[in-house]
């Protein structure tokens, strides 16, 4: 439980507050009074931040606030996605096996090192490359790949709690294995797992931009941060106009860097040990 003399701080809740500031426009992007993402202006190619353009337009004359803004949707769609993928499946038998132990235990926690062993991010471009690389398809993989690390998180948070007082009485009046994962011990192990899942989402944003760089993420003509920053390095664009990479470049590096930060802070607040990881 969180300590009654921690405070989480005013630079939580402005990052919080970034967090759904893009969530808000991911979701609500098609009301918002924004020019289409696609529509090309030629009389307005590679033009500067104005009234008209608040954040400029790229060498196609593309408003860039407009396309960052539902290009946000990809990198959140692919990051929370990915992460509840991870955490309902890694989580449920973390949970699981970090409760029962015993040879349950030990042959899911060897299948997560044999797992582990292989290299992540070549594995996913190499099953991206093959099966493609359409939104759902990304997200899924992601999401798999994530089980492992999920489940070693959510097995050790769990088995600092499988011997404690209030579970021992659980177990002494009765109750079931399945009324104390559920009852008991997911009600403890949760703000863990939200506060790395927040960590996590940050680490798949960046892997969903890197595999956008590499022209693996989705296909365009659909915006996101990084195919518009791949696009704003391309055909000498940063030299022309460097504000097509700049941008996007700046919304990951701002939601990277408030993902962390309020992960990082939750996980002091409710006291979260990595020892046994």
């Amino acid at each position: 439980m969180p300590d009654s003399q921690k405070r989480l701080g005013p630079l939580f809740w402005i990052c919080l507050g970034f967090i759904g500031l893009v969530v808000f426009g991911a979701i609500f992007a098609n009301v918002l009074p924004l020019p289409n993402p696609d529509a090309q202006n030629y009389a307005a190619v590679n033009a500067g931040p104005s009234l008209h353009h608040l954040l400029g337009t790229d060498d196609l004359g593309r408003d860039l606030l407009s396309r960052i803004v539902f290009g946000s949707r990809v990198s959140l769609v692919v990051g929370f996605g990915g992460i509840a993928i991870g955490l309902a499946i890694g989580g449920t038998l973390g949970l699981v096996a970090g409760y029962r132990s015993g040879a349950l235990d030990t042959v899911l926690n060897a299948g997560s090192f044999v797992i582990l062993a292989f290299p992540p991010l070549l594995a996913i471009i190499v099953i991206v490359a093959f099966w493609g690389r359409s939104l759902p398809k990304l997200t899924l993989i992601i999401g798999i790949a994530s089980i492992p690390s999920m489940f070693r998180v959510i097995r050790a948070t769990t088995m600092s709690y499988a011997n404690r007082d209030f579970v021992v009485a659980a177990r002494a009046l009765g109750a079931s294995n399945r009324r104390i994962i559920f009852r008991e011990l997911l009600p403890n192990v949760a703000p863990a797992a939200i506060s790395f899942a927040l960590i996590g989402v940050a680490i798949i944003v960046v892997l969903e931009g890197s595999l956008a760089f590499l022209g693996l993420s989705v296909a365009l003509p659909t915006p996101s941060w990084g195919n518009i920053i791949y696009e704003g390095a391309s055909n000498n664009n940063l030299q022309t106009n460097p504000f097509i990479a700049l941008w996007p470049a700046l919304a990951m590096f701002l939601l990277l860097t408030s993902l962390n930060l309020v992960g990082d802070r939750l996980r002091s607040y409710f006291d979260v040990r990595e020892g046994g990881l």
